[in-house]
């Protein structure tokens, strides 16, 4: 169990950023950070599917929208826009 002092990641500074998320499968999404949780629950807006999108060459294809990603299945974050520390 672990200690109740222990918080959430600290994803503040990424919110209204694009992101780059691996995920299990090496399949990779690419969106608006909206929301997050203790969990690493992730909301990303706007969010494009990357193999989709490059397999179909098309404009609109791997489009996916407004989605929810739980935590354990994100193996790596990735900014795509300066972040300020």
């Amino acid at each position: 169990m672990a200690p109740s002092h222990v918080k959430g990641p600290d994803l503040k500074r990424f919110m209204d950023k694009r992101l780059r998320l691996t995920l299990n499968g090496n399949r990779k999404v690419v969106g608006t950070l909206r929301g997050f949780d203790p969990f690493l629950n992730v909301v990303l807006e706007e969010a494009i599917d990357e193999k989709a999108a490059a397999s179909s060459g098309g404009d609109d294809d791997g489009y996916i929208g407004q989605i929810v990603i739980r935590g354990n299945s994100i193996s790596q974050f990735e900014t795509l826009e300066r972040v300020r520390t």
